[in-house]
């Protein structure tokens, strides 16, 4: 079975539409755009189509590669501050010159619509409920979920340890009392890990899952997502070998991507 990323996503972001009309007070996200990259252009546009999609209000500060990090961190602190803006976000990459681990850090808590302060992942590691969770986390867990597929119990493999998708997977499946192996470039004999999983999750650029698996009903979901030498989007699994087997498995794209967007949404309908 095909987990349709793009069908939930909808549903998704039509919820968060209902709730965003019944606040008492419209939320604002403000999104910071550091120089000209035309990737980070794309989700940034992407970003924006979705909010006024669900009736958030978006507004994108646009900032030369140029700006020196004190005056980025100030522009922060200046957003933490007007109790008109609800959400930030600032768009990686960031130019070499910016420490991004300064910017993070720099964001409120409560406005740190990415889940990537401190704050937010200290919560989450020790088991407390943190203001946000991390969009592809999170929308993967609302995928596995909407297709009422076990995670309490289950063995699952999360295949990339990045602070972005890999850590905090592992802890929201631990959250959901899964047994999680934490699998990367060093890790040994990962096919066998992988064929014997529940859920598998990765998530590291490359074609990594290439086997079949074991389990009939076994969980693949691909978070990776890049060009092939053909200039076909592809992930991290061999979709055409891996299906025969699995279960269930996210295709790419139309899997984990639209998820990542609507998930992102329903954070920035907090307001706090």
């Amino acid at each position: 079975m095909i987990l349709d990323g793009k069908a939930l996503s909808e549903k998704v972001l039509e919820r968060v539409r209902i709730k965003v009309q019944k606040l008492n007070r419209q939320p604002h996200l403000v999104v910071i755009l550091v120089g000209d990259d035309t990737s980070s252009k794309i989700y940034v546009k992407n970003k924006r189509v979705a909010a006024e999609k669900v009736g958030i209000k978006s507004t994108i500060v646009e900032l030369p590669d140029s700006i020196t990090e004190q005056d980025l961190l100030k522009r922060i602190d200046d957003l933490n501050n007007d109790k008109d803006v609800t959400g930030i976000l600032v768009q990686l990459p960031l130019p070499k010159h910016i420490d991004k681990n300064k910017v993070t850090m720099a964001i409120s808590p409560k406005k740190d619509v990415d889940g990537f302060t401190p704050e937010n992942v200290g919560k989450l590691a020790i088991g407390l409920e943190p203001y946000f969770y991390p969009a592809t986390p999170q929308g993967i867990i609302m995928l596995l979920d909407e297709y009422n597929i076990p995670i309490e119990g289950a063995d699952a493999v999360v295949i990339g340890r990045s602070n972005i998708v890999g850590k905090p997977m592992a802890q929201m499946l631990l959250k959901r009392n899964a047994t999680v192996t934490m699998c990367h470039s060093y890790s040994k004999d990962l096919e066998c890990k992988i064929k014997t999983a529940d859920i598998v999750i990765s998530a590291v650029g490359k074609k990594v899952v290439r086997c079949k698996m074991d389990k009939k009903n076994s969980v693949i979901v691909d978070v990776g997502i890049y060009r092939d030498s053909n200039g076909r989007l592809t992930g991290d699994v061999d979709f055409d070998l891996v299906s025969k087997s699995a279960g269930y498995i996210s295709p790419v794209p139309g899997g984990v991507g639209p998820m990542t967007i609507a998930s992102l949404m329903y954070n920035a309908s907090k307001v706090y």
